[in-house]
């Protein structure tokens, strides 16, 4: 039977705040430790019957690309939906969420950039 390994190594500061998140994966096109600035895993607790979730970033991880990768984070639920379900519909309405917020965000990366009066 074949297995496959995703590895995170978190470094935290004294308040214990994430400093660094790396990764290493069995299925990673890429060879070595990978870094990144956050990571977002959902667990389903079959017994409990609800999500356990997993959210980190490092201190230094810029707001509006948090604000990105939680976008994408949701458009990747949508593409995985469909995989795992079927459903279409739902599906949808995610992407037309995703939609909405990046609009949202550009409008918000457009005024960050705009000098200040």
């Amino acid at each position: 039977m074949k297995k496959s390994e995703i590895n995170f190594q978190v470094t935290l500061d004294e308040q214990s705040i994430p400093e660094q998140i790396h990764w290493t994966a069995t299925e990673n096109p890429n060879e070595g430790v990978e870094e990144t600035k956050a990571i977002f895993i959902g667990v389903w607790d079959h017994y409990h019957k609800g999500t356990l979730a997993l959210p980190l970033w490092t201190k230094d991880m810029d707001v509006l690309e948090m604000k990105r990768f939680y976008i994408e984070v949701m458009g990747s639920v949508a593409e995985s939906l469909v995989k795992a379900t079927g459903d279409q519909k739902m599906a949808f309405q995610i992407d037309d969420l995703c939609r909405v917020l990046t609009k949202n965000l550009q409008e918000e990366i457009k005024a960050a950039q705009q000098p200040q009066a």
